[in-house]
């Protein structure tokens, strides 16, 4: 594999803003201090000349209040009560707090109005309503017409709906003089029934969307026959319903997305990433439409990533770990702080699991410094189940170099700290993994510890895989070193026994986590783990 430029993910903040866990803790309401920390540098400097111009009177109570609660890195009211004991704003704090806050976020919608497209047609859409309060129904009308275009181009549907509520009251007004005959009259019902349709269209498919998403998130992937004809029994019909009424980008672009996850959850990745990369060009090819929502082409991206590397596709994995790379160094995000998170959470976790599929665990290990700052700035901001894959792949990366030790740190560090609940099958495979790294590590007085541990914990879960059946065993028969077995011969029987697994419809989900029968390979074979997972 060819050398890649390792990222740095995330820099150190100077004044790392303060996690959702400890701002939940203060009893005063924060707020303000939430929101002023989610500006940047630029909305800032706006701020402040937004405001002197609005509201010059209150300028100064504004000034000092906003530069005060900036300055703290975790929210303090009684500080600042103190502080602001002789200001008369302080008498009715909570007043002045909630107009400031207003205050900030009329300024961020002047801020940002040139920079999205629906709050410039919002805004004409009200400059039209106000002439037609007027009875300058002509010049309203123009407006409306000059909107329409807009959101047409864009297919904002919703928008085009209040568009037309208000031409059909201008031609109500103008006792339908522009109307020559009833068939255009007809014309517009028609538009408006299409519109309509294609709107309650697009809001079922986003319902099928979310239920198979639900399921996904709630049980994973199918396992056995009744969880399959779970997945099947969401889209069979509605899908192809719904799909046949709605025509434009996004009905396409929610198609590709409830048949990419429904394939994913049944482990079918080679019907999975065909539409995973219609989505992709999709997105592409209509920039004005995705433009903002960048987390859609982020999570379609990394998506894609997952599912290559899982095909073998490993060029095209990487391909994309490029496009990834340059849409992250793009300046503008830098100010934005969802996207930061989710750039971390979502790319730099999907770089870090390529890195520990391929077996280019060097390149893992090297984003180690940065997954640590991640982890500590996102801190109460990040997903359990985003923080377990970190520490999963991580340990699956220095395994991949023979540092046992840092592997079952990262693996400790996933099972006594990260909830169960919403980790269960990663708890599982960690469980399961720490056995093997203590087999590497020759910790024969921990071992049967471990052991009766991890079989416990599988004994409270209602699906177990066979993999963690036989590895469970094995590392039990192993411990009893029965007499005219060779190690050799042992791991030899475990990748006899594994092999089947890898292409069993459920059971292959589990070689997912960690490929258990490369490692059972070179053990018995002495080639490489690594040159195992590319082969």
């Amino acid at each position: 594999m060819a050398q890649l430029r390792i990222c740095q993910w995330v820099k150190p903040a100077a004044t790392p803003y303060p996690s959702k866990t400890k701002l939940m803790s203060n009893k005063a309401s924060d707020q303000l201090h939430r929101l002023i920390h989610s500006m940047s540098k630029p909305e800032k400097r706006y701020f402040k000349v937004h405001s002197s111009r609005n509201s010059p009177e209150e300028e100064n109570n504004y000034q000092v209040l906003f530069d005060a609660i900036d300055r703290q890195v975790e929210y303090n009211e009684e500080k600042l009560l103190k502080k602001f004991a002789e200001k008369a704003f302080v008498h009715r704090f909570s007043i002045s707090k909630n107009r400031l806050y207003n205050a900030i976020l009329r300024s961020l919608d002047a801020f940002h109005i040139s920079g999205s497209t629906e709050a410039q047609l919002h805004r004409q859409i009200h400059s039209a309503s106000i002439l037609y309060n007027k009875s300058l129904y002509d010049q309203s009308l123009k407006i409306l017409e000059g909107a329409k275009k807009i959101a047409t181009r864009h297919e904002l549907l919703p928008i085009l709906c209040e568009i037309h509520h208000w031409e059909k009251r201008i031609l109500e007004k103008n006792q339908y003089e522009d109307i020559e005959d009833s068939s255009q009259l007809e014309t517009i019902v028609i538009k408006d029934r299409e519109l309509i349709q294609e709107l309650s269209a697009i809001d079922e498919l986003w319902h099928i969307k979310s239920q198979v998403f639900h399921l996904l998130y709630r049980q994973g992937k199918a396992r056995n026959a009744q969880e399959t004809a779970a997945f099947k029994s969401i889209i069979d019909q509605t899908v192809k319903q719904a799909s046949s009424l709605a025509k434009g980008t996004e009905a396409t672009y929610l198609q590709n997305h409830i048949y990419s996850a429904y394939h994913f959850g049944l482990g079918e990745y080679d019907k999975c990433y065909p539409y995973l990369s219609k989505n992709l060009e999709l997105i592409e090819a209509n920039p004005l439409f995705f433009t903002n929502e960048p987390s859609t082409w982020l999570s379609v991206l990394t998506n894609a990533m997952y599912v290559g590397m899982r095909l073998g596709k490993w060029k095209e994995s990487f391909r994309l770990m490029d496009k990834l790379r340059a849409y992250r160094d793009q300046p503008e995000l830098i100010q934005n702080e969802d996207v930061q998170v989710r750039l971390f959470g979502i790319g730099c976790s999907a770089e870090l699991a390529l890195f520990a599929q391929s077996g280019e665990f060097e390149m893992g290990v090297a984003l180690v410094p940065a997954i640590e700052v991640g982890l500590k700035k996102y801190e109460g901001l990040l997903s359990s189940v985003r923080i377990a894959h970190f520490c999963f792949n991580t340990a699956v990366c220095y395994f991949g170099l023979g540092r046992y030790q840092e592997s079952m740190k990262w693996l400790n560090r996933l099972l006594n700290e990260i909830p169960i609940d919403k980790t269960r099958d990663l708890h599982c495979m960690a469980q399961v993994l720490s056995l093997v790294v203590h087999m590497e590590l020759g910790n024969d007085r921990l071992l049967p510890y471990s052991l009766r541990s991890t079989q416990r914990f599988l004994e409270t879960r209602r699906k177990v895989y066979g993999v963690e059946e036989i590895l469970l065993r094995f590392v039990g028969d192993s411990l009893k070193k029965r007499q005219g077995s060779s190690a050799v011969a042992r791991y030899q029987q475990l990748a006899d026994e594994l092999a089947p697994l890898k292409i069993d419809s459920y059971e292959r989900n589990a070689f997912e986590f960690f490929d258990f029968h490369a490692w059972a390979v070179s053990k018995s074979t002495g080639k490489k783990y690594r040159e195992l997972l590319a082969a």
